[in-house]
């Protein structure tokens, strides 16, 4: 993932491979939707020189330094530091949670493909790589180095994993042990079950309520699949809701 932050010289019409479809990723991210295929062509100049202009850069169709900072931006604010300020570790989960979901994650290039998928499954992308556990996990990491803590559970792109990480180490929260809704709270991490020990869904509660709370998710969209596209703000209802206690 480290590669996808750095670029290696400078790029321009002609110029082929990897780098040159990360740059159409981003190009197709900030809206300016040319076909992602590694070949710098024509389309792809004029998405560069669009985006330069307007963001008051100078335009000559050559992704350096400078364009490529502006282009990878979202996530270089998503992966800013958050000062510690005395928050607890769930407060802290919140905070980058809101960070992320701020710069709008979201697939781009084919189902669980594009660089924000690639920054939370530790590189890997496709089909076979649903990423809700992987972007708890990412949180949950930034919010535990911040605070110089250790993780409280083994992270892991497999809910089921979460949920025995969590049973082993008693910080598991069964939806039938719920007798008050004040004993979720922001920063715990929601799972939802299908069916007894198998588990098809992750994300962070961010306010509870009586009758629902408010969650921050990866991999879900407007239909609140498992199976989605981008990190958003949804609100759940507590029915086949298991907990992590964070």
């Amino acid at each position: 993932m480290v590669n996808d932050l750095v670029l290696d010289k400078n790029y321009k019409k002609g110029n082929k491979g990897k780098k040159v479809r990360l740059i159409q990723e981003w190009l197709c991210l900030h809206g300016l939707y040319v076909v992602i295929d590694g070949d710098f062509g024509p389309a792809t100049d004029y998405g560069v020189r669009h985006f330069q202009s307007r963001e008051g850069l100078k335009v000559d169709g050559i992704v350096g330094k400078k364009t490529f900072s502006r282009l990878i931006l979202p996530i270089t604010n998503a992966l800013r530091p958050i000062s510690p300020d005395k928050k607890s570790l769930g407060q802290m989960v919140v905070a980058y949670a809101g960070q992320h979901l701020k710069q709008r994650p979201r697939e781009i290039g084919g189902q669980n493909k594009g660089p924000w998928v690639r920054l939370y499954m530790d590189g890997q992308e496709g089909p076979q790589w649903p990423w809700c556990a992987s972007f708890v996990c990412f949180i949950l990491k930034q919010a535990c180095q911040t605070l110089s803590m250790p993780l409280p559970i083994t992270t892991s792109v497999s809910c089921d994993i979460l949920a025995a990480s969590a049973l082993e180490k008693g910080i598991f929260l069964k939806e039938s042990e719920v007798v008050n809704k004040s004993q979720i709270r922001p920063g715990f991490l929601f799972l939802n079950r299908r069916k007894p020990a198998d588990w098809v869904h992750t994300g962070i509660v961010i306010q509870p309520k009586e009758e629902i709370f408010l969650s921050i998710e990866g991999n879900t969209n407007d239909e609140g699949s498992h199976e989605g596209y981008d990190v958003c703000q949804r609100i759940r209802g507590y029915n086949n809701k298991d907990f992590i206690i964070i």
